[in-house]
């Protein structure tokens, strides 16, 4: 029994980990417009489409910007009425790209962002404790990149992606009248991305892009249980002073395909669209393999596989900007974003909703120079959750909102 209860507890985290949600903010100016993505003004494009940075009008370009992203759950239990809020302290996702252009029709670049992540924080003696009380996850992106222009119109382009993840997650073991932390600051992984950036007229935009999933490794993760009485821990192959134990696992992001337009109207007004494509369906199982702990649900004890129930899922942005001079830019968005699993498998570790954004903000250009803000609004659809297999059921609701700056140099 002790076996099983304590399986299960971590199943939950393993779950929540991988279904952590994709963070939508890696250009402020793409934010003001629903983060759609056929957008070359300047080097802000290399992480959506390395292929856009041939059509970049100057030869270097840098930018930089960062977010505010808050967001409250709450759950309520339908039986007792009892509700739970998350106290999740504001996310800054960050993002930084230059790109340059050696000779005429080759770029090279290189793109930090931080695209996965988020911190959600329960309370600590909330009915779903056991599940989570904290957890932090993050992500790093560095992407090197190269664009070539293949003719006038059209571009192609390539980057490897190195990425760097940490996590940190406390739970109950009520059983034992502990606690849980699994943690692991050194997580890393590998892939690639690459598109087509076509510009058949000059009114039209048109991007394609694809980003592979990256399979993070965690190689010397530590499962920390903290239980009153030490003597539980040799029972469970803990070490016994510190009741550590060692994991690794290989916990997967998702791959992303993208398809974006950008038309002028007019020579002051543009309205863009993007079309996202997300492959959460790949993850039909996470592993765990422990050093020692006897804690798993394989005919070897030391190895945890938790099953998967995503889907894959879609997102439909539709942006538009008006110039109302030469410096001032004014810009307005909205999209629709689908949860990538259904009501029967929700997760309070990482809530996720179908959700529906408004977006918008102003940019201002002064020579070389440009400042962009941008905010937006979530509006997420309420769940009832029914998740049988870690017994939890109620209603969920959420909302969010967000914030940025961002800074551009084009300086030759």
């Amino acid at each position: 029994m002790k076996k099983i209860l304590v399986s299960t507890a971590l199943l939950a985290g393993v779950l929540s980990y991988a279904g952590g949600f994709r963070v939508s903010l890696q250009g402020v100016k793409q934010l003001a417009m629903a983060h759609t993505s056929a957008h070359a003004e300047d080097a802000s494009v290399a992480f959506f489409n390395p292929a856009g940075m041939s059509f970049i009008p100057s030869k270097l370009s840098i930018v930089a910007g960062g977010f505010g992203a808050s967001n409250k759950v709450t759950f309520q239990n339908l039986n007792t009425l009892q509700s739970t809020e998350t106290d999740n302290p504001i996310g800054t996702p960050l993002y930084a790209a230059v790109a340059y252009k050696p000779i005429e029709n080759l770029s090279v670049g290189f793109s930090f962002t931080t695209p996965f992540g988020s911190t959600i924080q329960w309370p600590s003696d909330w009915e779903g404790k056991e599940m989570v009380q904290k957890l932090e996850l993050k992500s790093f992106y560095f992407q090197p990149m190269v664009s070539v222009k293949l003719a006038p119109w059209v571009s192609f382009g390539a980057s490897y992606i190195y990425a760097k993840g940490k996590v940190n997650w406390d739970k109950a073991v009520t059983q034992f009248g502990g606690e849980l932390n699994i943690k692991d600051e050194k997580a890393s992984g590998s892939g690639y991305g690459f598109g087509f950036y076509f510009r058949p007229d000059p009114k039209l935009d048109v991007s394609i892009a694809y980003r592979s999933p990256v399979d993070m490794k965690a190689k010397k993760g530590t499962a920390t249980f903290q239980f009153p009485s030490a003597s539980i821990y040799p029972l469970l192959g803990l070490d016994p002073s510190t009741g550590q134990d060692k994991f690794t696992a290989t916990l997967p992001l998702v791959e992303e395909y993208t398809i974006g337009l950008t038309y002028k109207v007019t020579p002051k007004w543009l309205i863009s669209a993007d079309f996202n494509y997300h492959g959460w369906e790949r993850y039909s199982k996470l592993t765990l393999d422990f050093a020692n702990a006897p804690v798993g649900n394989q005919p070897d004890p030391t190895v945890l596989v938790a099953p998967k129930n995503f889907k894959n899922s879609k997102t439909f942005r539709l942006g538009t900007q008006y110039a109302f001079t030469d410096m001032i830019f004014g810009r307005l968005g909205a999209y629709y974003d689908e949860s990538p699993y259904s009501d029967d498998h929700f997760i309070a570790e990482t809530p996720s909703f179908n959700t529906y954004v408004i977006t918008g903000g102003v940019g201002f250009k002064l020579k070389q120079f440009g400042v962009d803000v941008a905010g937006g609004y979530a509006l997420p659809q309420a769940r009832e959750v029914r998740n049988a297999a870690l017994g939890f059921n109620g209603q969920a609701k959420a909302q969010a909102f967000y914030f940025g700056l961002g800074l551009s140099y084009n300086p030759f």
